[in-house]
């Protein structure tokens, strides 16, 4: 899938502080969901469908990805 980032609005989370390395997030036409490493805004995003998205950010609020 090819998807135009050019003019897409970044933003990191409220709880990101400067010298934490973190992700940006943009939402993107098409409900489709950008992500991004915001250390490297250069390179490439991950592309989310709004399924694909709500699966994720459902398992991160029951702790899917926590370390052991």
């Amino acid at each position: 899938m090819s998807v135009d980032l050019s003019g897409a609005r970044w933003f990191k989370s409220s709880r990101s502080s400067a010298n934490q390395e973190c992700v940006e997030v943009a939402f993107l036409d098409g409900r489709l969901v950008g992500v991004r490493d915001s250390k490297n805004p250069a390179g490439a995003a991950l592309v989310f469908t709004p399924a694909e998205w709500d699966a994720f950010t459902a398992g991160v609020n029951v702790g899917v990805f926590d370390r052991p």
